[in-house]
C-alpha cells in the first residue's frame, strides 16, 4: 500500500494554496495499521511499539476500560472523567481533582493524536511509550489519580475477574492468557484505544488537501502569520500534530526529538524559577537549567481545550499569543509576582514582538480551524455505555 505525505513548501507556509505530495511505499504491517486505525491519506502511519500490537479486541477492551470507574480504587472517576470527547478529551478546569478529591497540579491535556507525541506527559522525558505514561493516572499515590495502589490492586482486578462481560473481552483481548485480568493488561488495552484517537479532518486539513475554500480569507492571514518569523509559533508547533514533541513510523533514533521549553510564563524569583508546585522538568532531573521545562502540545482542536499552560492558568487563546507577544507573561503581584519577559532561563524563541488586533484575530481564527467536529463526533471514541 502507498500513502501520500503531503509537504508543504515555503508558499504554502506562508499561507498560498500550493503544495506537493510525496508516495511512501508501507509494508504490510504498517499497512494493517493503518486499515485499523482507518488513517486518511495525508496522515503517517504512527509508531506502534511491538510489545503491544494494535488489535481491535484490546481496542474494543480500552474503551470499555476508558469509560468505566470501577477501574478507579473508589468507583468514582474513570479516565473520561477528566478527558471529555466533546472537549477533544480535555475538561475545561485549569487543573482537575483525583477520584479521593486531591486537585492535580497538572491541566488536563487533549488526547487526540497522542500516538504522535514523542514523550508523554507535560514534562517527563523518560515516558517514551503510552504505556510508561498510563501508570501514573492509574497507580500514583502522589497524586492520587485513580488510586489503584498497592493495597488496592487486587480488589479492582476482582471487579473485571467478576463481570462475564470484561471476563470475555479479556480474553479475546488476550487469548494467549488464561489469568483473567491484570494491570498490564488494562494499560495495554487503553494505550491501544487511545492511539485511535486520530484527529484529521479539521477545515485546515480540508485545505490542506486542496479545498482551497476550507479556509476563510481570515484564516490564510492568520495560517500566513502563524508560520511567520514575527510570531514564529511554527518552531514550536509544527507539523502534522503541530508540535515539535513528535515521531511516526518512519522517525528513526538519529532524528527523533524530545523537546521541552521554558516560554516565560513565570518568573517568581528573577532567576527563571516556576511556582514550587510545579517546575517541570526540573522536578524530575533537578537540573536548575531545567526549571520551567515543558513539552510543546499538540494544537489539534486547541479550540477546544482551554484553559491553557500546564497549570491552565491562561483562558483564552487571545491571552496565550499576548503573553507570546510581550515575550513571557508578567505577573505584578502575590506569590508568583515576576517578569517572565526577563527570565534568564526563558528560550530564545521567546522573544517580544509588535502586533495588532487584527493580527492576532486572524492568527486565533487559524487556530479555530484546526477544530476537528468529526472527531469530537466519532462514535468510535464515544461512551459504550450509553449505547
Amino acid at each position: 500500500m502507498k500513502f501520500i505525505v503531503v509537504s508543504c513548501c515555503l508558499g504554502l507556509l506562508m499561507g498560498c494554496n500550493q503544495s506537493s505530495t510525496t508516495t511512501v511505499e508501507e509494508s504490510s504491517e504498517q499497512k494493517n495499521i493503518r486499515d485499523l486505525l482507518e488513517l486518511p491519506a495525508h496522515i503517517s502511519t504512527p509508531a506502534i511499539p511491538e510489545y503491544n500490537p494494535l488489535s481491535e479486541q484490546k481496542i474494543t477492551l480500552g474503551r470499555f476500560l476508558f469509560y468505566d470507574k470501577k477501574l478507579s480504587a473508589n468507583q468514582t472517576q474513570s479516565c473520561s472523567s477528566c478527558h471529555l470527547q466533546a472537549l477533544a478529551f480535555s475538561d475545561a478546569v485549569a487543573t482537575p481533582f483525583g477520584s479521593t478529591g486531591h486537585q492535580l497540579t497538572r491541566n488536563s491535556q487533549g488526547l487526540a493524536n497522542v500516538v504522535y507525541h514523542s514523550t508523554f506527559t507535560w514534562s517527563n522525558n523518560g515516558f517514551l511509550e503510552l504505556e510508561d505514561q498510563l501508570n501514573v493516572p492509574i497507580r500514583a499515590d502522589n497524586p492520587i489519580e485513580l488510586g489503584v495502589t498497592d493495597s488496592k490492586i487486587e480488589e479492582v482486578l476482582a471487579r473485571f475477574d467478576n463481570d462475564p462481560d470484561y471476563e470475555a473481552m479479556f480474553a479475546e483481548a488476550f487469548p494467549d492468557s488464561d489469568s483473567g485480568a491484570s494491570i498490564n493488561k488494562i494499560i495495554f488495552s487503553l494505550a491501544s484505544f487511545l492511539r485511535t484517537m486520530i484527529s484529521a479532518n479539521s477545515a485546515y486539513d480540508q485545505y490542506l488537501l486542496g479545498d482551497t475554500g476550507a479556509l476563510t480569507e481570515q484564516q490564510k492571514l492568520g495560517f500566513s502569520l502563524f508560520n511567520g518569523e514575527k510570531f514564529e509559533c511554527f518552531h514550536c508547533h509544527t507539523g502534522n500534530n503541530f508540535s515539535v514533541s513528535y515521531r511516526d513510523s518512519n522517525t528513526t533514533e538519529d532524528t527523533i526529538q524530545y523537546p521541552f521549553f521554558n516560554n516565560g510564563l513565570y518568573n517568581v524569583d528573577g532567576q527563571g524559577s516556576y511556582p514550587s508546585e510545579d517546575q517541570g522538568l526540573y522536578d524530575l532531573t533537578l537540573d536548575p537549567a531545567d526549571r520551567g521545562m515543558f513539552r510543546p502540545q499538540s494544537l489539534r482542536n486547541i479550540e477546544l481545550t482551554a484553559p491553557y499552560m500546564h497549570d491552565g492558568s491562561i483562558a483564552t487563546l487571545r491571552e496565550v499569543i499576548e503573553h507570546y507577544a510581550r515575550g513571557g507573561r508578567l505577573i505584578e503581584n502575590g506569590p508568583n509576582a515576576g517578569d517572565g519577559n526577563l527570565s534568564p532561563l526563558k528560550s530564545g524563541l521567546i522573544l517580544p514582538f509588535e502586533t495588532t488586533d487584527e493580527e492576532i484575530d486572524a492568527v486565533i481564527a487559524f487556530l479555530e480551524s484546526l477544530t476537528d467536529y468529526e472527531f469530537i463526533n466519532n462514535p468510535k471514541f464515544s461512551d459504550p455505555f450509553e449505547e
